[in-house]
């Protein structure tokens, strides 16, 4: 335990690192590869190729073709509600649009007639598309088998794109971004979710922290993600405006850690990076295990138990493809009134009539 100790005090950063894990394969830490700096630089061709998209497909056909895959649904379901939320949110009745990443319809369950005439549902796994719930019945489906990094869709032919935690296990995320913005039309909408970095962190430090134990050095077993200041210049990068990113938590309790593994598995979420590692060892993760409860454990399980927390942090993203008739900024030296001087706007507007706020009019 003194080691132990040890290694919680020198490794308590890990949990504000990007991080993923699953049941037992990854990246380690030395090896990931995240969207950092000055991504607007980077060569349009440079992409590596982190993730196995056919394992990623199988592991979800897995998952689809298990008899209790609906008893897995309910983190997809709840990001899902609170994205179609988003949906209603603007004011606008949309002609087509494409739910990328569709799983078993987490989104599309919820569109209505009123803000959606044509849906396109489309996934990586046909099972997951056929179990997938469509819209409302006023509403055009059609459901599509396409592979998020390659869209079929042609230039300016969509109103609207939506996906749900579908995109974080595609390898080239800026180009997947700039294919969106190149189908939408003017004016059109991006809205997703994807996984943020602080997700699953405790499961991250406990494998981490074992195999320190253990096996006296880190695995893989690690998966990257954008952090949101990357995820905003990858936006900016392919050509999306008036972007809106915000940050939303989930947080749920297990019995164990193993339980929190299985349901991982469950919605398909097993890792699929070209270089994950097959196994661990029993020990490694008995050891695991104990960490967690010991470090994270609390009394919040059902009936006062002993429980696990596992943290879901979830990025919520909206940018639109520019269009002239989009607001655009008043020009510098235009306004007539100076923000020092907002608290008397009252007084002022009496005194003047309409007036246009600014910075008083003066170049800076």
């Amino acid at each position: 335990m003194k080691l132990l100790r040890s290694i919680v005090a020198k490794q308590s950063c890990l949990s504000k690192k990007t991080a993923f894990l699953t049941s037992s394969s990854g990246l380690c830490n030395d090896q990931r590869c995240h969207y950092s700096g000055s991504v607007r630089n980077a060569p349009e061709e440079n992409v590596m190729n982190i993730f196995d998209r056919n394992a990623k497909r199988i592991q979800k056909e897995r998952a689809a073709m298990d008899p209790d895959v609906a008893v897995y649904d309910y983190l997809k379901e709840e990001v899902g509600f609170r994205l179609s939320e988003r949906i209603l949110d603007i004011k606008r009745k949309f002609g087509k649009v494409v739910d990328l990443g569709c799983g078993r319809g987490y989104v599309s369950r919820h569109i209505l007639s009123s803000s959606v005439e044509e849906l396109v549902m489309c996934d990586l796994s046909p099972t997951h598309l056929k179990q997938a719930t469509g819209a409302e019945e006023a509403v055009k489906c059609q459901r599509l088998v396409v592979d998020e990094e390659n869209l079929p869709f042609e230039p300016n032919s969509i109103d609207m794109f939506v996906s749900n935690l579908s995109l974080h296990w595609v390898n080239d995320l800026p180009g997947t971004f700039a294919q969106i913005n190149r189908c939408l039309k003017n004016d059109g909408c991006f809205l997703a979710s994807v996984f943020g970095g602080d997700t699953l962190f405790e499961l991250r430090c406990s494998l981490q922290m074992a195999e320190l134990e253990r096996q006296g050095g880190l695995a893989a077993h690690i998966s990257p993600f954008a952090e949101v200041r990357d995820i905003g210049g990858l936006l900016q990068r392919a050509q999306f405006t008036m972007l809106t990113i915000d940050t939303d938590e989930i947080v749920i309790n297990y019995p164990s850690m193993f339980e929190v593994m299985w349901d991982l598995k469950g919605m398909g979420e097993s890792n699929a990076a070209r270089n994950r590692k097959l196994s661990l060892p029993r020990e490694t993760l008995m050891a695991a295990a104990a960490i967690y409860e010991t470090i994270y454990g609390n009394n919040n399980g059902k009936d006062g138990t002993r429980a696990v927390p596992a943290s879901f942090q979830v990025y919520y993203l909206l940018g639109w493809k520019p269009d002239p008739s989009q607001p655009k900024p008043k020009a510098r030296g235009t306004g007539q009134v100076s923000l020092k001087d907002i608290h008397k706007l009252d007084e002022i507007m009496k005194k003047h009539g309409e007036i246009e706020i600014g910075d008083g009019g003066k170049e800076k």
